[in-house]
């Protein structure tokens, strides 16, 4: 009778090791990860073209950002991201008019990152590509904000501690489209004579250097 009862349980010994391997699996596999970071971010400037015709250049002072990346595995080589990331920086202009505004301009972006191969296990490779929304807002006075459509590129190295922590080394270029011959920062309801500038280049570019630390579970 008992040898019986203990060959029973075989069959069930074998079924539950054939769900509990695939769980197993399952669970030494990342799903998520978030990645807090601080940078520098420098770069980003406005071809200016003032009221007489003539041509200067607003840009933007290089200085701190910060932000925070999450992700979503697709395997155990790539993930979906979403991206944010901050700075509050100044102009650097003969316009006295700007030299008194600060301005914000943050980017909120999707997309995603894939590791590459590599034979060590001291560093793990990576690229990035995002696209999504540039928001740019002046901290001073009335002046409107002004959202555009970007994208960003970006690449490093990881670090592991372990196979849940590791260091995050980073650069990133962040590419804003805008209308050419366009005011931006406009005073609501005064028409162009209330704007901060007028813009005639297509574009406004920034590069952030970045360090974080990734955790993944």
């Amino acid at each position: 009778m008992n040898s019986s009862i203990r060959l029973s349980w075989v069959p069930l010994l074998a079924m539950a090791g054939l769900f509990t391997a695939p769980l197993a699996a399952q669970a030494d596999s990342p799903r998520f990860e978030f990645t807090p970071f601080v940078g520098g971010r420098m770069g980003g400037g406005f071809d200016v073209t003032a009221a007489d015709g003539t041509s200067s250049s607003a840009d933007l002072d290089a200085g701190a950002s910060f932000g925070l990346d999450l992700g979503l595995y697709r395997d155990d080589r790539s993930f979906y991201e979403l991206l944010y990331s901050t700075q509050t920086t100044s102009f650097d202009s003969t316009d006295p008019l700007l030299d008194r505004v600060d301005l914000r301009v943050d980017y909120l972006q999707f997309g995603g990152t894939a590791f590459f191969p590599q034979d060590s296990d001291h560093f793990m490779p990576y690229l990035s590509l995002t696209i999504g929304a540039t928001l740019m807002e002046p901290d001073s006075g009335a002046y409107d904000s002004e959202a555009r459509f970007s994208g960003s590129i970006g690449g490093g190295f990881r670090i592991p501690f372990n196979n849940n922590v590791s260091l995050n080394l980073g650069v990133r270029g962040y590419l804003t489209l805008i209308d050419s011959d366009s005011s931006l920062f406009c005073v609501s309801d005064s028409g162009e004579a209330g704007c901060l500038l007028r813009s005639s280049g297509s574009t406004f570019f920034q590069a952030e250097g970045l360090l974080g630390l990734s955790v993944r579970f």
